[in-house]
């Protein structure tokens, strides 16, 4: 039944690939596979640094292995997904996810973590932007478009608190090998389901050749960002290797501006960020994470440490934060998106998990789970979920379908800087709150209990000091969604394919 028909009938219209439903299922699962995988390495990390024999200094390139690839090949990635196809390079992506999974759990040596880290990294990059831009092009009638970026929306945002959950029990009950193991019947099932279900539309391709300038540029400039902010972390600011490492990835991001905007087939088409809809939507979507993934850390230190709870039970102490953000993405973003403008679920959306971040400000050694980091988590999740879900579908909406891989790949760049700007950020600033507040009590404690009690103040202070910035962080992501998205709400009919401009945006139209 053609659209014009159903109207008239008044059956409900149908658009996209038959199979689009069960396409989301396994691209779901893709996605969960990869946000579970960002914190169930955590973990796991001090099990497997003595197995391996990994020194303190050396453990983070667990961590920072996978994220300097990850973040710095996502452009790169989502350039390969737009030329190759989406279904290919989501199949790929997946098959050497789980090649790379399967070479972390066999490690037995640093070096070999190390390796397999960085290349699931490589692997990642071309798989995140595939999977949303599957999406993206897959589901062009708005209200179907709302539910499946509702129910993608809430496994990026809820996965990650899974992942907690899931490595407390595995390397609990197994081994922290399992932690890697788990990802291959993941990224088995979710490539043999899209090999057979999934039909990306023709003509989506963009068939330019490769912008190796770009690749470069933008890859070494992207590196030496994530790796500035991980050496701040760890040898501090002024270091001179942070500094130049902070310059040089200036000078290449300024390059590769320069480049893409004098290059016939551009990495990045700059009509895909000039756009200030999908341009406040990276930089709000940056800022909100920053404040979200700090916080996850400094919650996980002040349960296991400070409140003395196992992995396990800080992995279900999270569960609030995901029903939030089910809720948040499924039951108000979905329904209210092809309704309401997206700033409208946005900007409130951001306010609301500020006002989460304000109330886990409030934590003392004492504080009870029930009545402090409780009303927090829900309040994070549901407003996290209800800002996520539009931000995730306006952020490739009227993208040609050409430019829909590097588009997807865009927010996956903005949320993998955003986390690792966060996490140093934020660790620096809590742990000079930490410092100065033990300086200012250590004298007037006499006894080692008494030291004890004022180094756990101390660190509960720097945890609060750190937790009003990223406060602040969301209320400065909601302004910014009030000033730049002015996107008015979805229309529900579908544009058409033809010729021209037309057959280039097969998208939901949105009224201005």
């Amino acid at each position: 039944m053609s659209e014009t028909a159903a109207r008239a009938t008044g059956a409900p219209a149908q658009s996209g690939d038959a199979n689009r439903w069960k396409a989301l299922v396994f691209i779901a699962l893709a996605q969960l596979m990869v946000v579970l995988d960002a914190t169930i390495v955590n973990i796991a990390l001090p099990s497997a640094q003595t197995d391996l024999g990994i020194s303190d200094g050396n453990r983070q390139w667990v961590v920072t292995a996978y994220a300097l690839a990850f973040g710095g090949l996502l452009l790169f990635g989502g350039r390969i997904a737009d030329l190759w196809g989406r279904k290919r390079a989501f199949v790929i992506g997946l098959t050497g996810f789980a090649a790379a999974s399967a070479l972390g759990g066999a490690a037995t040596s640093g070096a070999m973590m190390f390796g397999a880290r960085a290349l699931q990294g490589v692997f990642g990059a071309m798989l995140a932007p595939a999977a949303l831009s599957l999406l993206a092009v897959m589901f062009t009638d708005a209200k179907e478009r709302a539910k499946a970026f509702g129910i993608y929306g809430a496994i990026a945002g809820g996965g990650g608190a899974v992942g907690f959950i899931l490595g407390g029990v595995l390397t609990e009950y197994l081994d922290w090998r399992w932690t890697f193991f788990v990802n291959i019947p993941f990224a088995v099932v979710a490539a043999l389901g899209a090999y057979f279900v999934i039909r990306e539309p023709e003509g989506g391709r963009n068939r330019n050749p490769l912008d190796i300038p770009g690749v470069l540029l933008s890859t070494l400039g992207l590196v030496s960002l994530v790796y500035g902010f991980t050496r701040a972390e760890s040898d501090g600011w002024g270091d001179a290797t942070t500094v130049g490492l902070f310059v040089a990835s200036v000078v290449l991001l300024v390059a590769f501006v320069v480049t893409e905007t004098r290059i016939k087939a551009p990495l990045l088409p700059l009509r895909v960020v000039l756009d200030r809809n999908r341009g406040g939507i990276y930089l709000s979507l940056g800022i909100a994470v920053i404040a979200m993934f700090g916080t996850f850390l400094f919650l996980t230190y002040y349960l296991q440490v400070i409140k003395g709870f196992s992995p396990i039970k800080t992995g279900f102490a999270f569960l609030p934060m995901i029903a939030g953000m089910m809720v948040g993405s499924t039951q108000i973003g979905a329904r209210l998106m092809t309704r309401v403008p997206a700033r409208t679920l946005m900007g409130p959306g951001f306010l609301v998990a500020a006002g989460g971040m304000l109330v886990m400000t409030q934590m003392e050694i004492g504080s009870s789970y029930a009545s402090t980091i409780l009303p927090a988590m829900l309040l994070l999740g549901l407003g996290m979920g209800t800002a996520f879900m539009p931000a995730m579908s306006l952020a490739t909406l009227g993208v040609e379908p050409r430019d829909a891989g590097v588009a997807s790949a865009m927010v996956n760049t903005s949320q993998q800087v955003g986390g690792a700007i966060g996490t140093a950020l934020l660790n620096t600033i809590a742990a000079s709150a930490t410092t100065a507040y033990i300086k200012d009590h250590i004298a007037g404690a006499t006894s080692k209990s008494q030291q004890q009690l004022v180094q756990m103040e101390g660190a509960v202070h720097g945890y609060a000091n750190a937790i009003w910035v990223a406060a602040g962080m969301l209320v400065l992501a909601a302004v910014i969604v009030v000033a730049f998205v002015n996107a008015g709400k979805p229309d529900t009919t579908t544009v058409a394919s033809g010729e021209g401009a037309q057959d280039e945006a097969a998208v939901p139209v949105v009224a201005h």
